[in-house]
Formats: C-alpha cells, sequence, structure tokens
C-alpha cells in the first residue's frame, strides 16, 4: 500500500505547480461551498477570535483559509519531487543570523512555532539553511502507509522527526549534539488537567507545558516562528528572541510570551493560521484554576454558534 500511495502523489508532484493550484482552487470551494468540511468549526473560531468583525468578513477570512488550507496540502504533495533550487526559492528565513549566533556559541536552540502555512516546506527547508541537528517532534499518523510517506517527505533533506507519543527516548541520542529542536506550541493538549490555562483571543485556553518545561530544565534558548506568505507558494519565516535564558523566568512566562507572539501574528494575518482545528474545544473550569498563568483572572466570553446555513 505505501509503494502505491507513494507512487501515485510522486506522479501528481511532477505536475507544473500551477496546474495543482487549479485543481487547489477547485477543492477549495468545493470543501467550503459543498462537503463543508468542519466549516462551523472554522467560522465559531472565527467568531471567538474576531467578535468586533461582520460576519461578511469572517465569511472572507474563511473563504481564505480554505484556499490557503488546500494550496498546503498541494505544496507538500510537490515537495517529493522538488529539488533544492525550488525548496530554497520558496522558502526563505528572514533573520537567520539570530539563529545561527547561537550556533557559534555551543549552545542548542528551540524554535516554538504554530499551525501557520506552510510548516511542511519549513520542515524540508530548515536543514538546508543550518548547521544544527534539526529535530522535529511530530505525531504519528494512524495510517502507517501515510505514515511512512510523510515520514520519507519530512526527512529528504536531513530532518530528525521525534514521534510525540516518544519523544523523551527519542530525543536521548542527540543530548550530546547541537541540536535545533522545532515544537509545534499552540495544538490542543491531550492532558486538560496537566495543562496551561491562560487568556488567548479573549477566551481561556489551555497550552501544552512540555514546550517550556524543556526549556526551562536545559535552559535551551527559545526563538518563536512567524511564517508569513509573499505571494502563492512562497513563505518567509521571521525569528523572534522568546527567552535566551528560560531558566531564569517565572514558571509560566515563556507560555505568556508565546501565546502573546502567536495572537499578535494571527491577527496580522488570520487566512494563514489552521481554523479548522477545534482549539477552544475544552471549556474552562475553576477546578484548573491552579494551572492559571494568566496575568489577569479568567473571564469566559460567552458567543453565539454561528448560523451555518
Amino acid at each position: 500500500m505505501y509503494y502505491l500511495i507513494y507512487g501515485i502523489l510522486y506522479t501528481i508532484s511532477l505536475l507544473p505547480i500551477r496546474l495543482l493550484y487549479i485543481f487547489s482552487d477547485g477543492l477549495s470551494l468545493l470543501l467550503y461551498h459543498i462537503i463543508r468540511y468542519r466549516r462551523q468549526v472554522v467560522m465559531n473560531n472565527l467568531l471567538i477570535a474576531f467578535p468586533e468583525k461582520t460576519q461578511k468578513q469572517r465569511i472572507a477570512i474563511a473563504k481564505r483559509f480554505y484556499r490557503n488550507f488546500v494550496d498546503n496540502f498541494i505544496e507538500t504533495i510537490k515537495l517529493l519531487s522538488a529539488d533544492r533550487s525550488y525548496i530554497t526559492s520558496h522558502f526563505i528565513i528572514d533573520n537567520p543570523d539570530l539563529l545561527e549566533s547561537f550556533y557559534r556559541s555551543g549552545r542548542k536552540c528551540q524554535l516554538h512555532l504554530g499551525h501557520l502555512f506552510n510548516w511542511e516546506i519549513a520542515d524540508v527547508a530548515m536543514p538546508i539553511y543550518t548547521d544544527y541537528a534539526f529535530l522535529v517532534v511530530y505525531m504519528p499518523l494512524e495510517n502507517k502507509a501515510f505514515d511512512r510517506v510523510f515520514r520519507k517527505l519530512r526527512s529528504r533533506t536531513g530532518t530528525i522527526l521525534l514521534p510525540a507519543t516518544d519523544m523523551r527516548r527519542a530525543i536521548l541520542p542527540y543530548r550530546n549534539e547541537q541540536y535545533l529542536l522545532t515544537l509545534v506550541a499552540d495544538q490542543a493538549p491531550a492532558g486538560i488537567d496537566q495543562a496551561y490555562w491562560l487568556d488567548f483571543f479573549g477566551r481561556p485556553t489551555p497550552f501544552v507545558r512540555s514546550p517550556e518545561r524543556g526549556a526551562r530544565i536545559a535552559n535551551i534558548p527559545v526563538l518563536f516562528v512567524n511564517m508569513y506568505k509573499t505571494r502563492r507558494g512562497y513563505y518567509r519565516a521571521h525569528l523572534e528572541l522568546g527567552a535566551e535564558n528560560p531558566a531564569e523566568l517565572p514558571e509560566g512566562e515563556l507560555t505568556r510570551l508565546y501565546a502573546s507572539y502567536l495572537e499578535r501574528t494571527i491577527r496580522q494575518e488570520p487566512t494563514m493560521w489552521l481554523w479548522s482545528h477545534n482549539r477552544w474545544k475544552k471549556q474552562w473550569s475553576q477546578k484548573y484554576e491552579k494551572n492559571w498563568i494568566g496575568q489577569q483572572d479568567p473571564l469566559p466570553r460567552s458567543v453565539s454558534g454561528y448560523n451555518n446555513k
């Protein structure tokens, strides 16, 4: 099954990107208007995040999001056969010196990023731009054939994949190396009782503890990453220093800084974030009070559901 899936996707990847974008345009319209893939989740999330916008404005964001969402998938398939020049022309780091300064000083480093398009091309491009051993924590797919395809894709330029289900063991061989560990820090935590809670877009929201915990224990410098699009298919990443010495920060401060940074970047270009993820599925409860790290007391905001008709 793996060879069949890989063969089909690789053949598709050989098509010109302009032709693939025509297919992407059609599929995005299909997902939004006909299939309505997670459309109510998208619209409810946009209502939570942007109550000040009109429904027409939120619908415009949603439609552009669906286009970026499908483009992300199409561009990922293209990477199966893309050469080095294609990759480096479609993904550029604005300020690589910030990262390399830590490498020259002999320190390890962490990147904290969100589900901003196109994270897949970033995974493939980063080993080309840095001398670090580039480690990425990923969640294995349930379908073994597709999981194998994506592992092959993501590691084709040297990226080292660490399964989130067994990260502590998987990272052990690299503990004495200079590595750049990449963590998607905006995902909803599985263990809600152990999550940090703080306001995110004005709504009490749980955040995973592990990115901050690892940085603080080893005192590893943390850089926040914002990815943005200059034109269709062309992405840039901007790095911002989150903390040079996280161990010196109070507990929860690094997560607060990251959540604030992420919200700010999403507000700058809201169509680039993964709104189809049900980020506010978990509701705040006083039983999580010991995990509250927000600067103000939690004040849940009531939001009426979106009429998905």
